[in-house]
C-alpha cells in the first residue's frame, strides 16, 4: 500500500516521529490490522530521508508491538500489541491456561495508557497519587464508577460502591466479613479457583451445587440451602468460568428467590458481565442481599488491579472498606486515576468493545478448527469448555498437551466438594494467545491430540 505518514505534527528524532505517526494512524483506523506497509526503501523515498532512518523506525515499531515482519512477505500492522513471552517455561510454547482478555491492536492500550497518564499529569500531577489515599476510592472516583455501571446496574450509587484492588481482594474480604471458620458457602459445582483459594485461607467450607445445561440447578440450590444454611452463595452467572454458561432471566429470578427465602446473601462475580452487556446481574433482583463485583481484569487488562464492588447497605460498606484498609490499605492510586479517566471519557467502553469483538472472532476461529468436537463457548467470551472423548481422562489429556508444548487447565482445578467427580473436560483460554495465528497453531495441536489414542499406561 501507499502509506505516507505526516511526521511534521510530531516532535523528536525523525525515526521516532515516524513511529508516533504510525501509532496514531493505527489508533484512528487509517491503518488496519494485517495491513501491509511500504518497504523500507519505498517509504524512505516517499519521505526523502535516509534508508537507515526508516529501518530504525520500523525496528522501534516492532519493539512496541505495532508491526510484524514476515519473512519473504514484508511488514504488516500487528493484530495485537502483546509481545512474545520471555518468562514462561521453555517446554510450554503456547500457554492457554490463564483466562485473560486478548489485546487487539484496535484496543490501542499502550497509546491510551500513555495518553491517559499525560492527561493525569497535566490535570493534577502525579505527586498526590504517590501518597496514601482514602481506602475504597474518593467521592469522585466512586461517582464516576457508579454512573458507568448504571446502564447495567441501575441500583449503583457511590454510597454503596467501593473501589478494590482486583476482585480476588473483594472475594477474600467479603468472605472475611461474612463468615467464620467452618461456615459454609455454596458455589456452582465447578467454580473459579480464586474463591477456592480464599476460602481455604479462611477455613471456610465450600460446597458445590449441581449444575445443568442452563447453570446452577434451582432445586439443588434450594435443597443445599436447607441442608447447609450457608452464610453466602457465590456465583459466576454470566459467561461462567469454566463452563461458559450464562443464566437466562427465568433461572436468575429463581436463584434470587431462593437466596431471599433462605435468608442468605449473594456474592456475584461479574468478571465477564461487560462482555455480555445486555444481561442483567442477579444482584439487580436482590440488591439488599448482594455483593456485586465488577472487574476490569477480564474486559480491559488484569494488571490495572481495579474492581468495583457494590454492597447491600451502609454497614456492609463500612465493614468492607475497613477490611480493605486492614489487608491492602488501598487500590493503586495511579491505576485507579487512569481507569476513572477512561470511564469518564468513554475510552473504557471503546476498549471493551474492541476486546469483545476480538473475543468473538477468536470464538469463530475456534469453532472452525474444533468442528466435530464437543465444546461450549459464547460470542464475546474468552474461553471454551471442551469435553473429552472416552479414551481420555482430563489429567492424561493435559499431560499429553504439555508434551506438545501447549498448556490448558483440567476440570479438577474448578471442582468443589459435594458435587461429585469433575467431568473429563478442559478449559481453553482463547485470549491468552498473542494473536490469531498463534491461537490457530495451538488449536490445531489440540484437535490432533484429542483424536489420537490415549498414551496412558494400562495397569495389568
Amino acid at each position: 500500500m501507499v502509506w505516507i505518514p505526516t511526521i511534521s505534527e510530531w516532535s523528536g528524532p525523525v525515526y521516532r516521529r515516524i513511529v508516533d505517526a504510525l501509532e496514531a494512524d493505527i489508533a484512528s483506523g487509517l491503518l488496519a490490522r494485517g495491513e501491509q506497509l511500504p518497504t523500507h526503501r519505498a517509504l524512505a523515498q516517499s519521505l526523502g530521508i535516509d534508508l537507515t532512518t526508516v529501518t530504525r523506525a520500523y525496528g522501534e515499531a516492532r519493539r512496541r508491538g505495532l508491526l510484524d515482519a514476515r519473512v519473504g512477505q514484508g511488514t504488516f500492522v500487528s493484530e495485537t500489541t502483546v509481545r512474545a513471552a520471555v518468562d514462561i517455561a521453555y517446554q510450554v510454547k503456547i500457554d492457554l491456561s490463564m483466562n485473560v482478555p486478548a489485546q487487539p491492536v484496535e484496543a490501542n492500550l499502550e497509546t491510551r495508557i500513555a495518553q491517559g497518564l499525560r492527561f493525569i499529569q497535566n490535570e493534577s500531577g502525579f505527586t498526590a497519587l504517590l501518597n496514601y489515599q482514602r481506602p475504597g476510592g474518593s467521592d469522585e472516583e466512586r461517582e464516576t464508577a457508579a454512573k458507568w455501571l448504571q446502564p447495567r446496574v441501575p441500583m449503583a450509587t457511590a454510597e454503596r460502591l467501593i473501589v478494590y484492588p482486583g476482585t480476588q481482594a473483594v472475594l477474600f474480604n467479603t468472605l472475611l466479613s461474612l463468615t467464620s471458620p467452618g461456615d459454609v458457602v455454596l458455589t456452582e459445582a465447578l467454580t473459579f479457583p480464586g474463591i477456592k483459594a480464599a476460602a481455604d485461607k479462611l477455613n471456610v467450607r465450600l460446597v458445590g451445587v449441581a449444575m445443568d445445561g442452563e447453570g446452577i440447578d434451582p432445586d439443588a440450590l434450594k435443597n443445599a440451602c436447607k441442608e447447609h444454611r450457608p452464610k453466602a452463595v457465590y456465583l459466576v452467572p454470566t459467561l461462567h468460568n469454566p463452563t461458559t454458561i450464562t443464566l437466562g432471566p427465568g433461572r436468575r429470578e429463581a436463584v434470587a428467590d431462593i437466596i431471599r427465602d433462605a435468608g442468605t446473601v449473594l456474592i456475584e462475580d461479574d468478571a465477564y458481565g461487560l462482555l455480555e452487556p445486555s444481561v442483567s446481574p442477579i444482584a439487580n433482583l436482590i440488591p439488599e442481599r448482594s455483593y456485586l463485583a465488577v472487574s476490569l481484569s477480564k474486559c480491559i487488562a488484569p494488571a490495572l488491579r481495579v474492581s468495583y464492588v457494590l454492597v447491600p447497605n451502609a454497614t456492609s460498606e463500612q465493614v468492607l472498606r475497613s477490611g480493605l484498609q486492614a489487608t491492602m490499605q488501598m487500590s493503586p492510586p495511579l491505576m485507579v486515576a487512569l481507569a476513572t479517566h477512561w470511564l469518564r471519557a468513554g475510552i473504557a467502553d471503546q476498549i471493551v468493545s474492541a476486546i469483545r469483538s476480538e473475543a468473538t472472532a477468536r470464538q469463530q476461529l475456534a469453532a472452525k478448527i474444533l468442528k466435530g468436537l464437543k465444546f461450549a463457548g459464547k460470542p464475546g467470551g474468552h474461553h471454551l469448555w471442551l469435553s473429552l472423548p472416552g479414551q481420555w481422562t482430563r489429567s492424561d489429556f493435559v499431560s499429553r498437551l504439555l508434551r506438545d508444548g501447549l498448556a490448558v487447565v483440567g476440570s479438577e482445578a474448578f471442582a468443589v466438594e459435594g458435587a461429585g467427580l469433575p467431568p473429563h473436560a478442559v478449559r481453553i483460554a482463547l485470549g491468552a494467545a498473542r494473536n490469531r495465528a498463534e491461537l490457530s497453531q495451538a488449536l490445531y495441536v489440540l484437535a490432533a491430540a484429542i483424536k489420537a489414542p490415549s498414551t496412558r499406561m494400562q495397569i495389568v
